[in-house]
């Protein structure tokens, strides 16, 4: 029947209500649209209910008020009736009945001659119009009687169609004298709508049901947008009515007030961060007071309303370009924590994360205020911050650690630092969520672990974990945050936040299980060395032409990284060595990193590298089980392999075009980048030799501390790994085209010649220590023939490659006949290296000479060939033959006169 009879019924209401002035036909036809509203209205009639309401909304006429008449105040009449009896079903049309509360409102006001809210919210633009607008604000607006009604008014209220912006509307040419007097009468007979009839539209809304009070706040924050978004004249009407409609429908059940704050959340951060100042710290004032207003309730376990209700201050926070939005948010947020501390439970999220964006803010002022506060609620108020929700800790940590960062104020910085220790020390002390426990008795001994808290922090099956075990997982963020401190720019810092961190795990660590040492190594400690690491060599691996030169001005300039990492290295060893009973399932993952270091193609790294292993052997050599030690021998030999010193570039084809002259041959020539290639590859060759001789004396020197620990198999481990770096280094030094090069390119390598004498000499005596120690100390799992073996190997290994080094320097002149005639001495190069070899063929003699009766008895046929070969080398000094002499007399004498 509506759908038949709609359109005919508009038409015969409104056209008389338009046409006459009859007090009867007006009051039918307006009741005739009071009904027709109600019906469309309840039946969901959307586009029929709204014709109605338009259309009576445009006869209140409120839009152009120098023509209102009686029929009008009626329609303002009716719309309030409306309003008051069919809420509940007005659903969009919720729009039109506030706006004209708005527009009604607001000519209540100039009624009553207040000045105009655009006098506290409209920037004028220049001084001209600044105290041109600020003398026309301060007459008084429309006063009741007499003349004088100025042009702010008349402005105001010019005839206006329904829908234009603002209230005034469009202007039709100047204002009359006629209509001004009619305004005058018109705004006296608005007062027989009582303001308190427009005020119950509000406090009525709470009657509204749940839909309803949705499209109420819908339309009442499009109307409020409407008013404040007025370029001529913005008003705050709606927004006031915001704050107190939410106030009157608190009580609501969560879920419609979830809905509510969804819309309401929305509206405040787009005002929030409105270009007109004035209106956005309105705003944000407001709702600073419905937060107040919130605080002041109780809030249920596990019912997060009130992170929700602080986030628009975060967003805005983040969003807003006016530093003096962001100083508001912080005093607000400061206000509501110190005045309510008792009552904030979810809350405490959405301040730290206030407080943490200020701390990453431009403007000084904001970060030293946002850091006081954050101060004074930690003194004082820490217990209550983890009572209800131990992740709120987190949040906390998270939000000190970004002040940390602070770029304004070093001392800002190290407050955080030292609050990070105080959190530590609240977090071993299991204080967090102790009065919330004491509370719920149902599950004790048990918090359940938000879902969120996944991944690296830990988890369980069941979703929950003991108390005692649920703080470590808290450790986290606050070690991982001191960690990354490692690498800032400032020293002081950096030294701070190593000593807190490592502090705080020297001091809470008893209290860590296996699972979180593993993470706290993984993702705490061992990232320090990242930057290091990588920094040396970006690829991870060590080509040689990446390896020093490129990066030699960058480690100078980071010269500080070596300190804060040569310091961080020794405080990881100590802590490995403290807390051993519970992390020795590490040691491998340890030496893992001890031997990255090693391995970089940088000799101060690589130093630190076996600094530290020295450490860590010499503090907890005693503590390790034999499988540990075969562990730290496996790892040295993995680092002698790794760091064999490479030649093989400067003996290849490409090499060889370069002439050592070409070092002023300009960058780009490919000539030149060839000259560049070999220098990094002599510089890289230099540095791991430079590195293989710490190692090797590293390996001494742990050797000798723990001879007594080692079984058989570990000494060969590293007998093995030593002489693969003496037969490398003797292949080196005596490969000829290789030292020719060395020579031809002196200048650049300034290496001595043969390059590598001293590291193959080294571990060829370190090599023969090891065998015979073994010998004499007879350690576990040693077996007599291996070793032996061994040494007798070793021992000819090391008489052939002499023999052929003193011979390799004589020339002999032969006659036409082929007879030898004469040798040409050794040349005074040759001689010293001899000279230099000559302790190392003393000691082999001599422990040819150790190897008892039978055995060397038993092994004379094998050596007596080299023996002999001695008698006839040109010697550099006279060590070697007092020596050969000692043996023949002694050993070989001995076994000859047995078998005369």
């Amino acid at each position: 029947m509506i759908e038949v009879c709609w359109a005919p019924m508009l038409a015969a209401f409104s056209v008389p209500l338009d046409q006459s002035d009859d007090e009867v036909v007006i009051a039918l036809c307006l009741e005739g649209i009071r009904y027709a509203i109600h019906v469309t209205a309840v039946m969901s009639m959307k586009t029929h209910r709204d014709a109605f309401v338009t259309s009576l909304a445009k006869f209140t006429s409120l839009h152009s008020p120098a023509d209102i008449k009686q029929k009008n105040i009626d329609a303002i009449k009716a719309i309030v009736t409306i309003a008051d009896e069919d809420g509940n079903y007005l659903q969009e049309a919720w729009e039109h009945i506030l706006t004209c509360v708005s527009r009604f409102e607001h000519l209540h006001l100039l009624g009553e001659g207040a000045p105009p809210d655009a006098t506290f919210f409209s920037f004028p633009q220049s001084d001209s119009e600044k105290s041109k607008q600020t003398k026309s604000n301060i007459l008084p607006v429309l006063k009741k009687k007499g003349p004088g009604r100025m042009q702010y008014a008349a402005a105001s209220v010019m005839r206006g169609s329904y829908d234009s912006a603002g209230i005034g509307g469009n202007t039709a040419g100047a204002v009359t004298s006629e209509q001004m007097n009619n305004l005058a009468s018109n705004l006296n007979m608005l007062e027989q709508v009582g303001s308190s009839e427009m005020s119950r539209i509000f406090t009525r809304s709470q009657k509204l049901n749940s839909e309803a009070i949705i499209d109420f706040v819908k339309a009442l924050c499009k109307v409020s947008m409407e008013e404040l978004r007025s370029a001529s004249d913005p008003r705050v009407f709606s927004l006031t009515k915001i704050v107190e409609i939410a106030h009157y429908n608190m009580n609501r059940i969560r879920l419609v007030w979830s809905s509510i704050w969804n819309v309401l959340s929305d509206f405040f951060v787009t005002i929030g961060c409105s270009e007109n100042l004035s209106i956005a710290i309105f705003a944000m004032d407001s709702l600073r007071q419905l937060s107040m207003k919130f605080l002041e309730r109780e809030e249920l376990a596990n019912y997060n309303f009130q992170n929700e209700f602080m986030k628009p201050f975060v967003i805005v926070m983040r969003k807003s370009n006016a530093v003096e939005i962001r100083e508001l948010i912080i005093r607000c947020v400061s206000q509501m924590v110190l005045s309510r501390v008792n009552n904030v439970k979810s809350g405490w999220k959405s301040m730290f994360m206030v407080f943490t964006t200020a701390a990453y803010d431009d403007h000084k002022n904001i970060v030293l205020l946002a850091f006081e506060i954050i101060e004074k609620i930690i003194r004082e108020y820490f217990p209550y911050i983890t009572e209800t929700e131990t992740t709120t800790f987190t949040d906390c940590v998270n939000c000190l650690i970004a002040f940390t960062n602070s770029r304004f104020n070093k001392d800002i910085s190290l407050n955080a630092i030292a609050f990070l220790r105080f959190c530590a020390t609240k977090l071993a002390e299991g204080d967090l969520g102790s009065s919330s426990r004491n509370k719920d008795k149902e599950a004790p001994g048990k918090i359940s672990i938000p879902s969120p808290r996944t991944g690296k922090d830990g988890k369980h099956e069941n979703g929950e974990i003991s108390d005692r075990e649920d703080h470590l997982y808290f450790w986290f963020p606050l070690l991982a945050g001191l960690s990354e401190l490692s690498f800032d720019p400032r020293p002081e810092i950096r030294k701070s936040a190593l000593q807190v961190l490592f502090e705080t795990l020297r001091n809470h660590g008893h209290l860590f299980s296996l699972p979180l040492w593993e993470r706290v190594f993984e993702s705490v400690l061992f990232p320090i060395f990242d930057y290091v690491r990588h920094a040396i060599d970006p690829t991870g691996g060590d080509p040689p032409e990446q390896g020093i030169d490129g990066d030699s001005g960058e480690l100078d300039q980071d010269a500080w990284l070596y300190e804060t990492c040569t310091l961080a290295l020794q405080l990881v060893v100590d802590l490995f060595v403290k807390f051993y009973n519970t992390v020795n399932p590490l040691l491998k993952k340890v030496l893992l990193l001890l031997v990255s270091f090693i391995r970089r193609p940088h000799q101060s790294l690589a130093g630190i590298g076996i600094a530290a292993f020295v450490r860590l052997m010499s503090n907890a050599g005693d503590l390790f089980s034999e499988e540990k030690w075969l562990e730290v021998v496996l790892s040295l030999k993995e680092a002698a392999n790794a760091t064999l010193p490479d030649f093989s570039y400067i003996v290849s084809g490409e090499a060889s075009v370069i002439s050592h002259e070409q070092s002023d041959v300009p960058d780009g020539d490919s000539e030149g980048l060839l000259a560049h290639r070999l220098y990094s590859s002599i510089s890289d060759a230099k540095c791991r030799a430079a590195v293989q001789l710490l190692l090797i004396q590293a390996v001494m020197e742990i050797y000798s501390m723990y001879r007594s620990h080692l079984s058989a198999k570990s000494a060969l481990v590293l007998f093995n790994a030593l002489h693969d770096v003496a037969s490398h280094a003797h292949s080196i030094n005596t490969d000829i085209a290789l030292r020719a090069k060395l020579l031809e390119f002196g200048s650049m390598t300034q290496m001595q010649d043969p390059p590598l004498l001293r590291l193959e000499n080294e571990s060829y005596q370190i090599c023969l220590t090891f065998l015979q120690n073994l010998i004499l100390d007879r350690p576990p799992t040693y077996d007599e023939a291996q070793v032996e073996s061994c040494l007798v190997n070793l021992c000819e290994e090391v008489l052939q490659f002499y023999i052929a080094t003193s011979h390799a320097g004589q020339t002999s002149e032969t006659s036409p006949s082929g007879h030898s005639q004469w040798l040409i001495p050794l040349g005074s190069g040759k001689r010293r290296e001899l000279a230099t070899r000559a302790p190392l063929i003393v000691a082999t003699l001599q422990a040819l000479c150790s190897l008892g009766d039978s055995l060397f008895e038993k092994n004379l046929a094998h050596f007596f060939p080299l023996l002999s070969s001695l008698i006839s080398c040109e010697h550099g000094s006279n060590e070697v033959q007092v020596a050969l002499s000692d043996m023949l007399s002694s050993s070989v004498g001995s076994v000859l006169l047995r078998s005369c």
